[in-house]
């Protein structure tokens, strides 16, 4: 799996590491700011107030589009295993027109695939290898319908079903592999958050004799942000994971027609 940079740290180390950088950023930039006050000719409090709320306006677009990027991916995500469970139900119910005893097999191998995606979801796994072998299952028993009823328009229905469960499993895949936010956001998210946490401590130190406790309430602020579109930007790790209720609907139908 192609690994997001960030991927390397669990969601919770990532929030602490965000919190103790932007601590150490903050107590930098007044040290500065301190420092500055004490040797050199004062600056205007006003001038890099402004500076220091440009920055941070920055920072908030920043934010804004990169959590609007990784629930877009999240959104993405979500709407591939309904159009899964919906091409599995449809291929499920085209069965019908199968003969016995290849429908049972059919179906049966049907229902493994199915069990196999909602096991391997629990697991936060892909099941590449099961999933490519029950597809070629699943073709070779749609290719044997069509050899048996060759003029058959029915067949063909069947044989068109079991190609879209294909073709959403790859491209289930492929946004969970790919879908992911670019390195380059996330750098220039930090770029700009370590600039605006410098500018905020460097503020302080020019105007005030000690650290306001408010710096402590944005940096845990700006960390839950950063915990927030890290969970939504890992399909198979965090507490934001996609629902499988639709794959879990279709085997509830699948129960009640076998019965």
């Amino acid at each position: 799996m192609n690994n997001a940079p960030l991927d390397f740290l669990p969601l919770w180390a990532l929030c602490l590491a965000t919190i103790a950088v932007g601590l150490l950023l903050v107590e930098a930039g007044y040290r500065l700011g301190k420092l500055r006050r004490r040797r050199l000719e004062p600056e205007t409090e006003s001038s890099v107030g402004i500076m220091g709320a440009a920055t941070l306006s920055l920072l908030a677009f920043a934010l804004a589009f990169t959590f609007a990027l990784a629930a877009s991916h999240f959104d993405d995500r979500q709407r591939i295993v309904v159009d899964e469970a919906n091409a599995i139900r449809t291929t499920y119910l085209r069965s019908v027109f199968v003969p016995e005893p290849q429908r049972s097999t059919f179906r049966g191998v049907l229902r493994g695939y199915l069990e196999a995606r909602l096991e391997a979801a629990q697991k936060g796994e892909l099941e590449l290898v099961a999933s490519q072998r029950l597809h070629a299952r699943l073709w070779a028993e749609a290719v044997a319908a069509v050899q048996n009823e060759p003029s058959s328009a029915l067949t063909m229905l069947l044989v068109e079903s079991v190609n879209e469960v294909m073709d959403l499993h790859a491209k289930r895949i492929q946004t969970t592999l790919t879908s992911r936010i670019p390195v380059i956001i996330w750098a220039t998210l930090y770029l700009v958050a370590s600039f605006a946490m410098v500018g905020i401590g460097y503020h302080e130190g020019l105007t005030s004799l000690c650290r306001s406790p408010v710096v402590v309430i944005l940096i845990l602020a700006f960390s839950a942000v950063i915990f927030l579109i890290s969970d939504l930007d890992r399909p198979q790790e965090g507490g934001v994971q996609v629902s499988q209720q639709p794959m879990v609907d279709v085997r509830k139908l699948l129960d009640e027609t076998s019965r």
